[in-house]
């Protein structure tokens, strides 16, 4: 079914970027995240940080998070999308 809807631009910016990001169509992320906001109210599990024997961090997330399905370049290009979009607002430029 199709439908319109007058939605905020960083709000269609931020769900373009998680379907591109995730490889998916647009309309399939955001019906899965319109799903997830009317689904029972389920508390997501929290990441788990375990500090190594060398004393870095390692950050345990559940076996859904995004980042278990993307590949390595995938990850990197976000890596420098989030430190452009960082460095753009340093400056006072929104991307």
């Amino acid at each position: 079914m199709k439908t319109t809807f007058d939605l905020p631009p960083d709000l269609v910016r931020e769900v373009k970027l998680r379907a591109v990001h995730e490889g998916r169509k647009l309309k399939d992320v955001a019906a899965e995240l319109l799903t997830r906001g009317l689904a029972d109210p389920a508390k997501p599990a929290k990441p788990r940080i375990e500090i190594q024997a060398n004393g870095l961090p390692v950050i345990r997330c559940g076996k859904d998070a995004p980042a278990s399905r993307m590949t390595t370049e995938e990850l990197l290009a976000l890596e420098q999308e989030t430190l452009l979009r960082e460095d753009l607002q340093r400056v006072g430029l929104a991307l």
